[in-house]
C-alpha cells in the first residue's frame, strides 16, 4: 500500500520567539507529517514545540512527556528523556552561530482525536559545539483534548528562524 502525503499548510518565521501553526490538524487525518527545516535560533538551545487546543491556545501545562536518543559524531551516544513538562524537547539543538542544515521530520498521531492522547516521534540533525548530532525520539502529550495546530520554540528562550511545512498522511 502506497502512502500519499496531502499538503495541508506552511508557516514561517524569521527572528520570532515563537511560532505556531494553527488549524493544520483535523479530522481528515490520523497521522501527519511535519517538515521543519533550517531552524536557527539566537541563542543556544533546544527546539521545542507545544500542541494547540481547540479554541487556539498553546498548551502549556505539564502535560508533556519526550525520550530521545542523542547520536553525536564526536562523543558517545546518550539519551534525553523527561516527565511532567510544559514542552516537548528536545529533537534539535543548535549553536547560534551555525547557519543551516538543522532539520526535522516529525510524525504526529491523533492530535484531531478528543478521546486519545496526541503522540510524536521524530528525527532530527544538527550541529552543536564542533559536532553533529542525530536524533531519533518520541513523545506524548498527556491529556486526551482536542489538538489543531502546532507551536515551535527555543526552550532556552531568544529568538528563532523557523520553516514548517504540514502534510496529511494518507
Amino acid at each position: 500500500m502506497a502512502t500519499e502525503l496531502q499538503f495541508i499548510k506552511s508557516a514561517s518565521g524569521s527572528s520570532v520567539s515563537s511560532l505556531s501553526v494553527t488549524d493544520c490538524f483535523s479530522a481528515n487525518y490520523d497521522v501527519y507529517k511535519i517538515v521543519i527545516d533550517n531552524f536557527q535560533p539566537t541563542v543556544l538551545g533546544n527546539s521545542s514545540s507545544r500542541f494547540i487546543d481547540s479554541v487556539g491556545s498553546v498548551i502549556s501545562s505539564a502535560e508533556y512527556d519526550y525520550a530521545a536518543l542523542n547520536m553525536k559524531s564526536n562523543t558517545t551516544f546518550g539519551e534525553s528523556r523527561a516527565t511532567n513538562q510544559t514542552f516537548i524537547s528536545p529533537y534539535q539543538q543548535s549553536a547560534s552561530s551555525y547557519s543551516s542544515g538543522n532539520n526535522v521530520v516529525m510524525y504526529v498521531f491523533n492530535p484531531y482525536d478528543s478521546s486519545s492522547y496526541s503522540f510524536c516521534q521524530w528525527q532530527s540533525n544538527s550541529y552543536d559545539a564542533g559536532a553533529l548530532i542525530g536524533r531519533k525520539g518520541i513523545g506524548v502529550h498527556k491529556s486526551a483534548e482536542q489538538i489543531t495546530g502546532i507551536n515551535f520554540s527555543n526552550s532556552n528562550g531568544g529568538n528563532i528562524t523557523i520553516d514548517v511545512s504540514v502534510y496529511g498522511v494518507k
